[in-house]
């Protein structure tokens, strides 16, 4: 699990809570359940009229993903495929086929299933290339969707606002009470901004994150399957695998001289 955007989210709103603190602020004066439901509730409303239902309901499935991470960094499947290439230039692309129940992911056990199978090098990598382009166009959505709700949270923290006004225009009879409303009356606005950028903007960015992430390790996989069946030796499929990856992956001791075997 990777623990970036916990950590993130908790430093944020440690640091509002800290500057209320300093200032000698009230926390409960900002935790008012009106503009709270105002901003939250309508924010996530106008969000799902924009989209539709199968986009809310990815997006909303996305968010567990959303939390752990990469489940791997792109770098760490070159080893895998590496030994793919190893054991199909020794045993033939047919001896893939028990490589099967040990394929990291999905996307590489179809991969090795259908180059055992014998497919045809260009439908294959057509297959793997309309998967791929399946996964981003999903992470795309996901992310757009609440990118989309932290556009729409700020402008609705304004109509909160004015709500509030409107209701403190009509006390203007009772001047003892008009600080602590207009004070209430401006709550709706630090709403909207704040799940903007400390919710929803976020998770947006980190949602495409993921999908960069899912889409190197894709490509990377589509790359060395291609490799393999195209007959690479071992030392070539390595390097032409590190040369794409974007952070390039620690060589453990002896496995280029193993590779080249």
């Amino acid at each position: 699990m990777d623990p970036a955007f916990l950590i993130g989210v908790i430093l944020a709103f440690g640091g509002l809570f800290a500057t209320i603190s300093i200032e000698g602020a009230s926390i409960t004066a900002l935790i008012l359940p009106g503009p709270m439901v105002l901003v939250l509730g309508a924010t996530i409303g106008v969000g799902i009229a924009s989209h539709t239902m199968r986009d809310t309901i990815l997006a909303v499935t996305s968010l567990g993903r959303m939390i752990r991470g990469p489940k791997t960094t792109p770098g760490a499947v070159i080893p895998v495929l590496v030994g793919y290439a190893e054991k199909a230039r020794s045993d033939g692309l047919l001896s893939l086929e028990q490589e099967l129940d040990g394929a990291p992911d999905p996307y590489t056990r179809q991969a090795l299933q259908a180059l055992a199978d014998g497919t045809d090098a260009e439908d294959l990598r057509t297959v793997m290339d309309d998967e791929m382009s399946a996964v981003a166009t999903r992470g795309r959505v996901a992310a757009k969707f609440f990118s989309t709700l932290g556009g729409y949270a700020p402008t609705i923290g304004i109509v909160g606002t004015v709500v509030s006004l409107t209701h403190v225009l009509e006390k203007l009879d009772k001047p003892d009470t008009l600080g602590p409303l207009i004070a209430s009356a401006f709550v709706a606005t630090l709403w909207g901004l704040l799940s903007a950028n400390f919710l929803w903007n976020p998770i947006a960015g980190r949602l495409n994150r993921i999908a960069a992430v899912e889409g190197e390790r894709m490509m990377l996989v589509a790359e060395g399957i291609s490799a393999i069946q195209a007959g690479g030796a071992p030392r070539l499929v390595q390097e032409r695998l590190e040369a794409l990856v974007s952070v390039k992956p620690r060589r453990k001791a002896g496995r280029t001289a193993e590779a080249d075997r």
